[in-house]
């Protein structure tokens, strides 16, 4: 019993100075402001092209920041936004990339069975340098592809202020 109780003595100072040697994270997180701009500049990309989409940007932990939903959107279009977003967040990766590496690799075809995730173009990771701080992501063009290309226009829009 001694040599139990000598044991997790020894491993808790051995702890001791890596907890006592923390600091505080400091992450980087988008901004509402310029969620809400992404979103904005997304629906418009998709609007010029006649696609009525949803764009949701969600911050660096995959929770909603900013949706819009453009007029005669489908109501799929909310949820499919939505976990688009998550996914490139989470996997901080665009969602068209993830969906190609799950059909080539067996192992990773089943990241669809994560809850949240969804393996469809059109989910783009927002990032400071190689910082992800966020996402967009756009359900309702037909097709994937396109999803992408408005997420990635709106993301273009606001990339000034991406410092």
């Amino acid at each position: 019993m001694s040599k139990v109780v000598f044991a997790a003595a020894a491993a808790a100072l051995v702890l001791v100075p890596a907890v006592a040697g923390a600091q505080v994270l400091q992450e980087r997180n988008i901004p509402l402001a310029i969620a809400q701009e992404i979103a904005q500049a997304t629906v418009e990309a998709c609007a010029a092209k006649n696609f009525n989409v949803t764009a949701t940007v969600v911050d660096r932990a995959g929770v909603v920041r900013a949706m819009l939903r453009a007029d005669r959107a489908g109501p799929h279009t909310v949820s499919a936004s939505r976990e688009k977003a998550y996914t490139a967040a989470s996997a901080r990766n665009v969602t068209s990339a993830i969906a190609e590496g799950a059909e080539k690799n067996p192992a990773a075809r089943h990241l669809a069975s994560i809850e949240g995730f969804l393996l469809l173009g059109g989910g783009v990771p927002v990032k400071v340098g190689d910082e992800v701080i966020g996402a967009v992501g756009v359900g309702g063009a037909p097709g994937g592809h396109l999803d992408e290309e408005c997420a990635n226009a709106g993301v273009e829009k606001v990339k000034a202020k991406l410092r």
